[in-house]
């Protein structure tokens, strides 16, 4: 099996309908779907994890259009292979809906001026531009760039996904289907995936590779795969499969308060050469996400981490990242900012558009005035403490307890201002 092209390879769907996953962009009616459908594709952005099928689609894409489809890696194509796309494009006068596409593996890689060079094509349509990558593009692709294109996020495979596509492999592939194989245990093979198809897909033909030979029936379960795929976990790739599971440890070792795991996953991605913008802005998140108002000065320090790496970059700014590394591991913990925000969008979503009190309404015109709004609002700062005890939730769902202090220090002196301020109006 080795000397054949890789099973991922030879499964990659070719249409549409036999893409697994992102149902939300190319489902029957989804929005990606329906661009595709009408011809009138804009220039897109595919944002999502590493295996979740971007290149597919956008290969897909182009079949369906049946339009010129030209490839570039961020990786080792610059500003010169930039322009010869263009000037092809150019050459062969197709233009609006015939137009080639250019797509971009790991756009986040390009540089400002290898972004910039596609500005002027993208704008007039000389090209229909796909990038792909696996980082944030509000951080990575240039604003003016990020304004002409779409973005669309892809999700990882979800279990039953991968299930199926693991079942498709054995069914459909012309190799697999000469052998007797049966997945009597996939916990495994789904658990070393990560939710990446093509890594789901390469480990299970290692697996079968290893026991094609020893005999005619190939049973697969837990114990076989642990055994035969042996991770090497001193290994950082950046670009690889490690490099989630390095940044999933070092969070957790940082929200678990261990700066001695936290360094070690840090030197991990360090010594594999991870940008530390990367590194820093995660840290930037783990602040509020994890730390929040036990100890606001983590956010003051985790973006001072992020604006000094940004200046100074390899090889000292490893000092600043380990020096806020430690801080953030330990500091005191609380995630109320986190569920606060998250329970509180829940909430929107569930009650709709509540109406705003009249009386917290802006009144600009007289017509407003006439209408009661802005009536009998309380100035807080008119009243002894600044502080007046008035309504301001809709009428729905007052004395709803949205935000609930953490069991720190810090915010169980918020709780207890609050009790103070409100009495027993919201359980403080």
């Amino acid at each position: 099996m080795s000397s054949l092209t890789p099973l991922a390879e030879r499964l990659r769907p070719k249409t549409l309908d036999d893409y697994i996953s992102q149902g939300h962009l190319v489902g029957k009616g989804a929005v990606l779907r329906n661009a595709i459908d009408s011809g009138l594709l804009p220039s897109i952005i595919l944002w999502g994890p590493p295996g979740v099928g971007k290149t597919t689609l956008a290969q897909i894409i182009s079949n369906t259009l049946k339009r010129p489809f030209h490839i570039l890696s961020a990786i080792n194509s610059g500003v010169k292979d930039v322009r010869e796309v263009i000037q092809k494009a150019e050459k062969s006068q197709f233009f609006g809906t015939n137009n080639p596409i250019l797509f971009i593996d790991e756009i986040h890689r390009f540089s400002k001026s290898q972004q910039d060079s596609l500005l002027g094509a993208v704008e007039k349509g000389t090209v229909t531009l796909i990038g792909a990558t696996t980082e944030n593009p509000s951080f990575e692709v240039i604003s003016a760039l990020l304004s002409r294109c779409q973005v669309y996020v892809l999700n990882s495979f979800s279990k039953e996904e991968l299930e199926q596509l693991l079942s498709g492999a054995i069914k459909k592939d012309e190799e697999l289907k000469k052998l007797k194989i049966k997945i009597k245990e996939n916990e495994s093979l789904i658990r070393l995936s990560g939710g990446d198809a093509r890594k789901l897909l390469n480990t299970l033909e290692i697996v079968v590779g290893s026991l094609k030979n020893k005999g005619a029936k190939i049973e697969i379960t837990n114990q076989k795969v642990e055994d035969i795929i042996q991770q090497n976990l001193a290994r950082y790739d950046k670009t690889g499969e490690q490099h989630y599971d390095i940044i999933s440890a070092f969070i957790k070792s940082m929200r678990g308060s261990d700066p001695n795991a936290a360094v070690y996953y840090l030197a991990r991605m360090v010594e594999g050469g991870e940008d530390p913008k990367f590194i820093a802005r995660r840290m930037l998140i783990f602040s509020s996400e994890d730390i929040g108002l036990a100890n606001p000065t983590a956010l003051v320090m985790a973006n001072a981490c992020f604006e000094a790496v940004t200046k100074i970059g390899y090889p000292e700014c490893d000092i600043i990242l380990s020096q806020t590394v430690i801080y953030l591991a330990t500091s005191p913990k609380s995630n109320s900012s986190y569920q606060a925000i998250r329970n509180t969008r829940q909430l929107v979503r569930e009650t709709g558009d509540l109406s705003v009190p009249l009386h917290l309404r802006n009144a600009p015109t007289k017509l407003m005035k006439e209408l009661d709004y802005g009536k009998n609002y309380q100035y807080a700062h008119s009243f002894q403490g600044n502080f007046v005890d008035q309504e301001f939730l809709p009428e729905d769902i007052s004395g709803k307890t949205l935000y609930e202090p953490g069991s720190n220090p810090k915010e169980k002196a918020i709780q207890d201002k609050m009790r103070l301020l409100w009495k027993k109006k919201y359980g403080y």
